[in-house]
This record gives C-alpha cells, sequence and structure tokens, in this order.
C-alpha cells in the first residue's frame, strides 16, 4: 500500500473514544500555536450563560442606579410612540381622525404603550390588557361587539406580574399560533389579580426574541436587552470610575524625612514635631505661599497626565452604541467626532431601525387596538380600507415646514378654485396638514361648520352671456351668415 493510499484510509477511520478531533475548515499552524485549536490562550475562549433576565432584583437596581441602562430601555421605548400614527384613507373623515386622536390622548394609550415597551425590554416581556367595559377578559376579543364609550385604556403587566399559560396554546393557525392562550395575573396588589386574559386582548412586547428552547426556558417570554451588554457596561463604568479615581492622584507630593523611620518608632515630641512640621508645610503652601523645609529634606511634585484616557472611554461607549443600535448623539447626547460632525445619518439609520421596531411590535396590536378605539369612541364600524401609517421621526425645520405648507395651501386653493371641493372641505385638508407643518391648526369646528352653510357654487357656462347678448360671441356666428346673404 503507498504512503498515499494509507493517508486515505486513515483519514475514513472514526476517531478513538475520548479523543479530541480538530476541525481541518480554519486556518492552523501547531508549531506557532496560532489558529483556533491550536495550544495558546486565544483557542481556550468560550461563551457562557448569564441569565440576567431571570434576576429581577438585580435589573431593577441597574435601571434605577446606571443611566446607561436607563437609556438602553427608555430610549428606543419612548422613539417608538413619540410621533404617533397617522390614520390614512379614502373615506376617513379628517373630523372622526381628530376625535380618535384625542381619545388615544385622553385614555393615556401612548403613555401606557410606552411602559410597556419598556418593561418589555427591561424584564424581556411585558403585555398591555385592553380595558373594555362590560366585556369577559378570559373571551376572545370580537372588535365588533365593542359599544360606544366601552374602552377604558390600557393597563400594563410587566413579566413577574402574570404567568402565561405554558399547556394552553393557540392552536389557529395565524400570526399568533403556538403563542400561550392565556395569561394569569398573579400580583396581589393589582386589581386585576388572578383574572385570566385572553391573548386577543392584550399587547404584548419581547425585549430580545429567543430561540424556541430558550424561550420555553424563560416561561414563554423573550431576553432583557440588558443581558446582552452586561459584559459591556461593566467595563465601560469600571473605566468610568478608573478615571474618576485617577483625579484624586492627578497631583502627588513627597516629601523626604531623614530618619523617618527612628523618628515614628520614637514617637512621643519627635512624633508630634513631625506632624506639626508636615501640617505647617500644607498650611502655607499656595500658590503665594512658600515651603518651608529642612535643608537635608526633600520635596518632590509629579505630575499625572490623562492623555488617551478619553479615547479609551468613547471606544468602550461606541460598543455600548453598537450593541443598543442607539447613535451616540441620541444615546449620550453628543455629536460624533470625525467628517460626519453632526450625526445625521446615523440618525437616519436609527430612524430606519425604529421604523422596523414599529413595524415588528406595533403594527399587528395596533390593527386591533385602534378599530376598538374607533368603536368606543365613534360608534360606528370603521371605513372600508382604513389604516395607519406611523408618523417619521425626522423634524422638519421652520423653513421646511413652510414649504409643505405653502405645497399644500397651493393644492388645496387650485382644487377649490376647480370647484373639486368645497370651502368646508379645503379646510379640513389644511387643518389635516397641521400635524406635520404646525400651520392651520387654528381653524375651528365652527368655522367649518359654518363653510358647511355655504350655498352651492353656481356653474356658469363660459361666453353664455355674451352669446345671448348679442356680445362677440354672437357677432362672430352672424359675420359667416351675413357674408353668405350678401354674396347670395
Amino acid at each position: 500500500m503507498t504512503r498515499k493510499r494509507a493517508n486515505s484510509t486513515a483519514s475514513k477511520q472514526p476517531a478513538a473514544a475520548g479523543t479530541r478531533a480538530q476541525a481541518g475548515d480554519s486556518f492552523a499552524n501547531f508549531a506557532a500555536r496560532v489558529g483556533v485549536g491550536t495550544d495558546n490562550q486565544s483557542s481556550n475562549s468560550t461563551y457562557q450563560f448569564d441569565f440576567i433576565s431571570r434576576n429581577r432584583i438585580k435589573l431593577e437596581a441597574m435601571y434605577r442606579s446606571s443611566w446607561i441602562v436607563g437609556q438602553a430601555v427608555d430610549v428606543v421605548a419612548e422613539d417608538m410612540t413619540r410621533a404617533g400614527i397617522e390614520i390614512v384613507g379614502d373615506t376617513v373623515q379628517p373630523d372622526d381622525k381628530e376625535r380618535v386622536y384625542k381619545a388615544f390622548q385622553r385614555l393615556g394609550v401612548w403613555d401606557k404603550t410606552t411602559d410597556t415597551a419598556k418593561w418589555g425590554r427591561l424584564y424581556g416581556g411585558a403585555i398591555a390588557v385592553m380595558l373594555i367595559d362590560g366585556q369577559n377578559m378570559a373571551t376572545p376579543l370580537r372588535p365588533e361587539t365593542v359599544g360606544k364609550d366601552q374602552f377604558k385604556g390600557l393597563y400594563v403587566l410587566d413579566r413577574w406580574m402574570c404567568q402565561p399559560s405554558l399547556t394552553q396554546k393557540v392552536a389557529e393557525f395565524g400570526p399568533h399560533f403556538g403563542e400561550p392562550m392565556n395569561y394569569t395575573v398573579q400580583t396581589s396588589q393589582t386589581p386585576l389579580d388572578g383574572k385570566v386574559i385572553h391573548y386577543s386582548r392584550v399587547l404584548r412586547f419581547d425585549g430580545v426574541d429567543l430561540p424556541y428552547q430558550q424561550r420555553f426556558s424563560e416561561q414563554g417570554w423573550g431576553q432583557s436587552v440588558i443581558e446582552r451588554l452586561y459584559d459591556r457596561l461593566v467595563a465601560f463604568d469600571s473605566t468610568t470610575q478608573g478615571i474618576a479615581q485617577l483625579v484624586y492622584k492627578a497631583h502627588l507630593r513627597t516629601l523626604k524625612v531623614k530618619d523617618l523611620r527612628s523618628v515614628l518608632a520614637a514617637g512621643g515630641p519627635a512624633e508630634r514635631a513631625l506632624l506639626r512640621n508636615v501640617d505647617f508645610i500644607r498650611r502655607f503652601q499656595s500658590n503665594e505661599g512658600l515651603t518651608l523645609i529642612d535643608a537635608e529634606d526633600e520635596f518632590d511634585s509629579h505630575q499625572f497626565t490623562f492623555s488617551g484616557l478619553d479615547n479609551v472611554l468613547l471606544q468602550f461607549g461606541q460598543q455600548l452604541s453598537g450593541a443598543l443600535q442607539i447613535p451616540l448623539v441620541r444615546l449620550f447626547g453628543q455629536s460624533p467626532a470625525g467628517l460626519n460632525a453632526t450625526g445625521e445619518s446615523d440618525l437616519a439609520m436609527y430612524h430606519d431601525n425604529i421604523k422596523q421596531q414599529q413595524e415588528r411590535r406595533l403594527r399587528s396590536p395596533f390593527d386591533t387596538l385602534l378599530e376598538v378605539q374607533w368603536r368606543s369612541e365613534l360608534g360606528i364600524d370603521p371605513p372600508e380600507g382604513m389604516t395607519f401609517e406611523f408618523r417619521s421621526l425626522e423634524q422638519m425645520s421652520d423653513v421646511e415646514k413652510s414649504t409643505v405648507a405653502n405645497t399644500v395651501a397651493d393644492a388645496v386653493g387650485k382644487a377649490y378654485d376647480m370647484q373639486a371641493i368645497d370651502r368646508a372641505t379645503a379646510m379640513k385638508e389644511l387643518r389635516a396638514s397641521s400635524h406635520a407643518t404646525g400651520i392651520f391648526s387654528n381653524i375651528t369646528d365652527e368655522m367649518i361648520a359654518e363653510a358647511e352653510n355655504d350655498p352651492p357654487p353656481v356653474l356658469e357656462l363660459p361666453n353664455a352671456d355674451e352669446n345671448q347678448n348679442g356680445g362677440p360671441g354672437a357677432q362672430a356666428q352672424s359675420e359667416p351668415g351675413s357674408g353668405q346673404n350678401a354674396a347670395g
């Protein structure tokens, strides 16, 4: 058997029991101990679980005491709900939209949604229960049964206040297939203690989605956003505290005293005299004083420089920013250095991420919530084709708002001049644009009602009066006839 064939045969033999087989799909130099799988420190690195999401007390202590944790939890949740929604649809009346917007504010829907997103990010999961008067929470929600003024708002429960059903799962095919069927409230301090809540009546928010086995180990919930960045957070706070400690040692002074050990060993008057001498030096050592020491003593001052520490701290801050997907300008409130001094591109990417989070976590629950709020506030069915869009987080400048306002006013004015819309509709369109421009917000309902009483416009045919009164049109028609008569 040739050597080549022997090697080929040996390579096909299974590894002996208890031996460690080396993978051949990466670079490795065993002589130099370079690469994964060789005998070096990097090869001994590994990852392990750090179940911080299960430690409620520690998470709460971090949220209350660390401003970085507060920013990590609050910023994304607040930005997801800050701008609200814009109800759209060809048959949606502007007055109805305004009433629903005001109902959202009056019932605190946005505040409760923000809290739900916060506690979902902090603990790994939270739900907001739709409070519908007169309905059993344990039954499936049917939005068509919601009557006038039945919806009373939302009630927030974090993962430690309720227990999802682990055996009863949603069996109906759809977006909720396999999720817990019910949630049982377990906190005695809440008015919902002991109640069973059907999944269709809640808005659920998870922090970080987990694969099946890990989600099962977390009682059906997700993971806290703090768990992934815990080691980076400790490094950042340790660096900050270490730099703060260096401030106390920025200026060190030393005094060399002859026979210091003998003086301290003797104690008594000699030691008191030494301490009095040091206190005397400290008292008169200022920018206008003098340092008086014995001729045989030596006094030295050691300065400490802080160069480079700011870059180290910035690098740790950038790791936190990357882990949270929040730009430095939003997380720390500071503009980044370099070519992109304003951070506009970073904010644009961040707003795209917020848009993605809104579509993933708010779209489905708000479809139901909007229908419930519409029926409760207006007492009517939602119009066909009604939907909503999340308003942009981009803030327009005064110049941009003025430009948009002029464009809207011109378009509405042209439609009114063409008699495509009446004056009341034109006023409604102008007021609807006030959410983006801040202009035309003072158009009141009384003004619109008064405009609705305007008489209908009179359509006048062009040149009708002139033809009837023998104007230019009549004259143009008579000239050919008169020419023919003359010719005849």
